[in-house]
């Protein structure tokens, strides 16, 4: 994800831990946030709702809940209002700051989409769309980031519409989050084998069939669903369709299959469900920005 080369707009460097550049949006607030030297226990909070989206660098995060963790690019996490982050920043430097992305939304703003989503969108199990009420930490779907993008350049934009552009956005990115949320329990209720959820368990036979032949049919069936009807409510709920998502799962296994001493990609591709080294191929690098033989070079030199 790029920063508006604008972005600070003058703007002095105010203090080397969490220099903040802030712009005002008619329903949410986005801040940017700059690191220049290695620090510890930098306390942060809002008072509203919170998407913090890494941009470079690298992060500590200690949250309510839950174990420390790394915070790297391409990740997200969302934040209830009032919740208080404890950050440690190993590697932030002068040369090379440390930066992310705080986005505050309204609450009424996500209370109106989560509504929607029951009124329009409701889930096939009965249970109910809800707002994120806890730490949820996720790497951003392709969508998502794409979302963000578009914000921050609407953010130094002087379109008329601008607020209406941004209302949209902002629709989107909530439902996407929602689903993204909702994949995850999903993913969640399958590797606890709680099978009485239909989703959780066609997720589950996937995850254990990932390096065979899987269709659409044979999965609604498992759903006890028709195809159309399986395909609509597995978007909806998780975001992405059902063949998005066996490829998701497959490009996850890849990756930790590429890691292994002797593996080669003509090896991988096929251990992974894949029938073709070229659509693999394609497919890995839409997500991981390169192609697998060097994703494969970088992480086991990262590891030496």
């Amino acid at each position: 994800m790029k920063l508006p080369a604008n972005y600070r707009n003058g703007k002095k460097l105010e203090t080397l831990v969490e220099d903040r550049t802030t712009f005002q949006l008619e329903r949410a607030e986005v801040h940017l946030f700059e690191t220049h030297t290695v620090a510890e226990q930098v306390l942060l909070g809002f008072r509203e709702p919170v998407l913090a989206s890494m941009l470079t660098g690298k992060k500590i995060m200690h949250l309510q809940g839950k174990a420390p963790f790394a915070f790297l690019p391409g990740e997200s996490v969302m934040l209830p209002p009032e919740e208080v982050m404890c950050i440690d920043f190993p590697e932030a430097r002068s040369s090379n700051p440390t930066k992310c992305l705080a986005m505050a939304f309204e609450e009424e703003k996500i209370g109106q989409v989560v509504q929607l989503m029951n009124e329009t969108r409701p889930k096939a199990d009965g249970r109910e769309w809800r707002s994120c009420d806890y730490n949820f930490h996720f790497a951003n779907e392709r969508a998502i980031s794409q979302i963000i993008q578009r914000l921050l350049f609407l953010c130094m934009e002087n379109h008329p519409s601008k607020d209406l552009f941004v209302d949209m956005m902002l629709n989107e990115l909530i439902i996407r989050i929602l689903q993204a949320e909702s994949r995850t329990t999903h993913l969640r209720e399958a590797a606890a084998n709680e099978t009485s959820d239909r989703l959780a368990h066609v997720v589950q036979y996937i995850r254990a069939h990932i390096r065979e032949k899987l269709s659409v049919k044979e999965l609604s069936r498992k759903a006890c669903m028709s195809e159309s009807h399986f395909h609509r409510v597995f978007k909806n709920e998780l975001g992405l369709s059902p063949v998005e998502f066996i490829n998701e799962e497959r490009l996850k296994l890849a990756a930790r299959l590429l890691l292994e001493a002797g593996k080669q990609v003509s090896e991988v591709y096929l251990e992974c469900g894949f029938n073709s080294l070229s659509y693999f191929n394609r497919m890995f690098k839409r997500k991981h920005a390169m192609a697998p033989s060097k994703y494969q070079a970088r992480r086991q030199q990262q590891t030496l």
